[in-house]
């Protein structure tokens, strides 16, 4: 059922117009982006659901979510998944945005950066951190999903985002699902790999962290870079 059978006043998106955004409820906000439900399904109904559903990790958890995952949920599909996901993602960069990106100067900021995002997280990613001589983190590039245990990375995956914004240096991360932040002896084969890439390049790896719900795991501060 769409939004067009709620009386005019109702509306969320007449609402919002009005009277602005911040008085909508997440479900209204959501139910603008869904626009229609599904057969014998208002779309509010279905907005409350999905914002039930999440109300334990928040609606930021659905980035960290597979795009196929999402829209199969019932009432969602592709064309809605790709909408919802498009919104938060603008949200988050425009809040980014605000705050200026981060210096990442040791081990422990990159932890406080990527713990959030990776709380939930149920497969590998791997992350490039490129950046400026100072420290300043220049972008954000999440290169590789991969399974439980593993994600597969390619030395040109990680210093084509340093190369296109000129990073002096670049730190590389990946999370650890299990929890432990434990390097595996393929963390260290590929960390040895890319630290020479780097050094080839010109764009030095000056640190690879294992990010995990119970700490971190630097390379540079326990002497292996």
């Amino acid at each position: 059922m769409p939004l067009s059978d709620l009386p005019p006043g109702e509306l969320p998106g007449e609402r919002l117009l009005g009277h602005g955004a911040a008085v909508l409820s997440d479900a209204e906000l959501l139910a603008v982006l869904l626009r229609t439900g599904r057969t014998g399904e208002h779309v509010l109904d279905l907005a409350r659901g999905i914002v039930a559903q999440f109300r334990e990790e928040g609606l930021a958890a659905i980035l960290r979510m597979p795009v196929a995952e999402f829209a199969r949920i019932p009432g969602i599909g592709g064309a809605k998944a790709a909408t919802v996901l498009a919104a938060l993602e603008l949200g988050r960069r425009a809040y980014a945005g605000t705050r200026g990106m981060p210096h990442l100067n040791e081990a422990a900021d990159v932890m406080t950066l990527l713990s959030a995002r990776c709380h939930a997280e149920r497969r590998e990613h791997f992350f490039v951190l490129p950046l400026s001589a100072k420290n300043e983190l220049l972008m954000l590039a999440d290169v590789s999903t991969g399974t439980l245990t593993n994600a597969l990375v390619h030395p040109r995956e990680v210093f084509e985002p340093a190369i296109r914004c000129g990073a002096a240096h670049v730190i590389v991360a990946h999370n650890h699902p299990s929890g432990d932040p434990t390097p595996s002896a393929e963390d260290h084969r590929l960390t040895r790999s890319l630290y020479e890439a780097g050094k080839l390049l010109g764009i030095p790896v000056t640190d690879h962290v294992v990010v995990a719900r119970n700490g971190f795991f630097s390379f540079a501060e326990e002497g292996l870079m």
